[in-house]
């Protein structure tokens, strides 16, 4: 199976450190950063989309190369950092994967580290996320979702 990880992380490097963590644990996922490597997903079985979030969605570039170079009907999993738990934030992503009938396995977030606008001239929120227990916590989710997956082809 071919495992690769699309991601976005570019404010505190927070998403980033989740995909890291699940890469070390998983040597055979790809990790793919949207804005330096050649995007081509066709060849992939599982396909993850990573991003922090920005003005309550996932960043506008990911976004913009999952509407551009995702096949149709892969099966994919969702996950994000967010400094503040609130709505659903992958809600533009996920209808940008249902045009392209898409099966979302799943979605896992957690808090990150946010200097962002506002929250800069107060020394940010969510200071020390993602903890080692979120960050522990996506790669199990991974392991969930190969399961899934698994199952789902079966």
């Amino acid at each position: 199976m071919k495992t690769a990880i699309l991601y976005e992380s570019w404010h505190h490097g927070n998403t980033k450190r989740l995909c890291d963590e699940i890469k070390k644990e998983y040597q055979d996922v790809i990790l793919l950063n949207v804005k330096e490597d050649v995007i081509a997903l066709e060849e992939y079985d599982l396909i993850g989309i990573a991003s922090g979030v920005a003005f309550g969605g996932f960043y506008k570039e990911i976004l913009q190369v999952t509407k551009d170079k995702m096949p149709e009907c892969k099966n994919v999993f969702l996950m994000y950092t967010c400094g503040k738990t609130g709505p659903d934030y992958a809600k533009s992503i996920k209808r940008i994967l249902s045009k392209k009938n898409c099966n979302v396995l799943g979605t896992y977030y957690c808090k990150g580290y946010d200097t962002y606008g506002p929250f800069k001239l107060v020394g940010g929120i969510s200071k020390g996320h993602p903890t080692e227990s979120e960050i522990q916590g996506a790669v199990r989710f991974y392991g969930e979702i190969i399961s899934k997956y698994i199952n789902f082809k079966e």
